[in-house]
């Protein structure tokens, strides 16, 4: 999960780590789980998950419920998350634009940030008639398919690419890893010519997204992605236009969070 000259830092705290992977055990399987689980999703033994979660739920990041015997995130972790993006500035700031793109163009507009293999929405906006795609701030992207990750994944630099897409490879597995990198290395072109990425029907079969990166002043990459359905929005507007628009909605946003 993390590359090996990080985890031998003497710096590292390992116990931390298992300890950080067990509250991440819950984004992975439903939302209550047992110590068995969460040993089977973790990888780590029993016996440290037992210890882990006794800790958590002490410090009130966790809460267990007796009859089923299971535990679940407690209303630490939400502190934690809600601090965190109530204090992301760039959101605050990108609000009102994007409010007016998804107004103009009938699309979801998004900010997500990397979680290790994911990309999370900390700010999702919808045309003012508009009920569908209504992504929760919190809501988990697989990196591979969207375009959150895709551009994510291209705005890196090629040593830094390389090492995602390796963990990425391991975690996929080869008989599904060719197929992602394929829509990945496609990904990249994209955004060397055109300054945009697409997952057109990949992620979803009946949504098209795009997605554009924004590297904010404190040196954090995150992505700007708009979506809509394909009944709605074909595949043609989405990679002729509003994709383009994208790219100077994200020149905009970068340039406020400067």
């Amino acid at each position: 999960m993390f590359p090996s000259d990080v985890t031998k830092d003497r710096r590292f705290v390992e116990s931390l780590s298992r300890g950080l992977n067990v509250l991440r055990a819950f984004g992975e399987g439903s939302v209550t789980l047992g110590n068995q689980e969460i040993a089977r999703i973790t990888q780590l033994p029993k016996a440290t998950v037992s210890r882990m979660t006794f800790t958590l739920t002490t410090l009130g990041y966790l809460s267990y419920n007796a009859r089923l015997e299971k535990y679940q995130l407690s209303a630490g972790v939400l502190a934690l998350g809600h601090t965190y993006v109530s204090n992301l500035r760039v959101r605050q700031l990108a609000r009102p634009y994007m409010d007016e793109f998804a107004r103009l163009n009938n699309t979801s507009i998004g900010l997500t940030c990397r979680d290790r293999f994911h990309m999370i929405y900390v700010e999702n906006r919808l045309p003012p008639e508009a009920s569908l795609l209504r992504m929760e701030i919190g809501l988990k992207l697989p990196m591979a398919t969207t375009a959150a990750g895709r551009a994510y994944c291209a705005s890196l630099q090629e040593d830094e690419r390389q090492q995602l897409l390796d963990a990425l490879a391991e975690s996929y597995g080869e008989a599904l890893w060719p197929e992602k990198r394929a829509g990945l290395e496609q990904a990249v072109r994209d955004y060397q010519q055109h300054g945009f990425c697409l997952s057109l029907g990949d992620w979803d079969r009946n949504v098209n997204t795009a997605g554009v990166p924004i590297t904010l002043a404190d040196g954090n990459t995150m992505a700007l992605t708009c979506a809509a359905p394909s009944y709605l929005v074909p595949q043609e507007k989405i990679r002729d236009d509003i994709a383009h628009q994208l790219v100077i909605l994200a020149g905009d946003i970068q340039s406020l969070g400067s």
